[in-house]
């Protein structure tokens, strides 16, 4: 023995490797949490969008008529649904065409639906939300 005691010697080899597991995993749920949220933002801004062209579309299909010497636009519920449909198909993707009339024959209202599906399947996360979007336009011509 040379007299000077050797102390006791903790192991921490290996245990920043773990943390450095542990914040990388933590990280990547954080980022795909991120990714989703922002996938289903876009995805409801692109209905509301859907929404508001279709109200629009539907709110141009009047139909005109002449009272009192004065033309006056009308709407119908058939009228706002024709419209709102045709342009749903066209450029509505999954998006389907939940109701279309008219409350006052004057303005459209549309409502439209889709369902968003995670761009990246995780535990955290559900796997498909339903969306819906509605939206009100009334005619230019009264």
């Amino acid at each position: 023995m040379t007299g000077i005691e050797e102390s006791p010697r903790t192991d921490d080899e290996g245990s920043v490797l773990i943390l450095t597991l542990a914040y990388g995993v933590l990280a990547l749920v954080a980022i795909l949490v991120c990714v989703a949220a922002t996938s289903l933002y876009l995805s409801q801004k692109r209905l509301d969008a859907l929404a508001d062209a279709a109200a629009l579309a539907a709110a141009d299909g009047f139909e005109l008529t002449v009272v009192e010497d004065a033309p006056v636009a009308r709407l119908t519920s058939e009228g706002v649904h024709r419209q709102a449909q045709l342009l749903v198909a066209e450029v509505g993707g999954d998006a389907s065409l939940v109701s279309a009339s008219t409350p006052d024959g004057v303005s459209a209202r549309v409502t439209v639906a889709d369902e968003w599906h995670p761009p990246v399947l995780t535990l955290f996360v559900p796997d498909g939300i339903a969306l819906r979007a509605t939206a009100t336009s009334r005619t230019a011509l009264r």
